[in-house]
């Protein structure tokens, strides 16, 4: 295989992101496109010189030219595609998160097995060139051993709306849609040990503030402002097996100065900030240095970082790539995510098993 044949579910925002990395690279040919809005499935077609669109989720999975799909839709239907796409032989890149369950990403896992064919999790900012660079300095040993790590994703007006509103839908609020990115990237960086413990606090008293006019933010095309039953915010503590641990938090809205990306690991020789910009910290000469490492991008840019992620899925796929987010994680992460609503919701810590 030369080529990699591609498929497309859903065509919505995030999917131009899928699409666009997807005609940059020279190795993938686009067949086709299927959404439940038909109109918008024929117009991504057509807009990014896939072959055809389709009318049905069967009828794309269906072809034998398709090796490959991206699932880019709701939450709530991740479970029930992805397994329908591994049944039929297909490799799978689908977005963050996983699943809206431990049940529902467990069967993921479970049909991949089975399959035998490759699955992605869309944790795009594991790809990003700052987060590449810190990985290797890990990986070589310059910071020890990461016993501690600080993860911040917060909006203070930012709930999108429409399904990211809907806990039906989507599964939770900022911790499932914007808070896993940050907590992932530690985890990963750490070295992905098992979580023992979890305590977790989640609040709604803001809802989505749709009355504030004066702040720019993203609304989802459904969006409605009387729809919002997620939480505003949640904070948690995650403790590991190997002695780590993470502090955590992440928020749709909540009143503060302004929207905070702060992410720090810890290591018993060294330290690092990866955003809002790389930075790693070491001793030499009984000495403290802030190393700025020389990069064109130490901080993470959407665009650079969705190329890189299908650019590693499609050499994935070829057979000339590893594993960096596979299956096994989106499976474990789901873990932590419903670990911190079930002990939000029970008001005690959670132990995992």
């Amino acid at each position: 295989m030369s080529r990699l044949r591609v498929g497309v579910i859903g065509a919505g925002s995030i999917a131009n992101m899928h699409l666009k990395s997807y005609v940059a690279n020279p190795d993938v040919e686009i067949v086709g496109i299927y959404d439940i809005n038909h109109e918008r499935a024929q117009q991504q077609a057509e807009r990014y010189g896939a072959h055809t669109w389709f009318a049905t989720l069967e009828e794309l999975l269906a072809r034998p030219d398709i090796d490959a799909v991206s699932i880019c839709t709701w939450n709530n239907s991740h479970a029930e595609m992805a397994i329908a796409a591994l049944d039929a032989g297909k490799h799978v890149l689908v977005e963050k998160p996983l699943a809206r369950t431990v049940a529902e990403a467990e069967a993921i896992g479970a049909a991949a097995a089975r399959a035998g064919t490759k699955v992605q999790v869309g944790f795009v900012r594991r790809f990003s060139s700052n987060a590449k660079v810190l990985k290797s300095f890990v990986d070589a040993g310059e910071l020890g051993e990461i016993y501690f790590a600080k993860a911040t994703n917060v909006r203070r007006i930012g709930n999108p709306g429409g399904w990211f509103a809907d806990s039906e839908r989507s599964g939770g609020g900022p911790l499932i849609d914007i808070g896993v990115h940050v907590l992932d990237l530690c985890w990963y960086m750490m070295g992905a040990p098992k979580a023992r413990t979890v305590s977790g606090v989640t609040y709604s008293r803001l809802g989505n503030r749709a009355n504030v006019t004066n702040l720019a933010r993203y609304k989802v095309a459904d969006y409605d402002p009387e729809l919002s039953d997620v939480e505003d915010m949640a904070t948690a503590l995650i403790r590991f097996d190997n002695g780590a641990s993470i502090i955590f938090d992440t928020s749709y809205s909540l009143h503060a100065t302004s929207d905070r990306l702060d992410l720090s690991i810890y290591g018993d020789k060294g330290g690092a900030e990866l955003e809002p910009q790389l930075t790693i910290v070491t001793e030499r000469l009984d000495t403290v240095l802030n190393i700025t490492p020389q990069v064109d991008l130490t901080t993470f840019d959407f665009d650079e970082g969705f190329q890189n992620e299908i650019d590693h899925f499609v050499a994935l796929c070829l057979g000339e790539a590893p594993d960096i987010a596979p299956v096994e994680h989106g499976v474990e992460m789901m873990r932590i995510l419903a670990a911190i609503y079930e002990s939000a919701a029970q008001g005690r810590e959670i132990a995992l098993d």
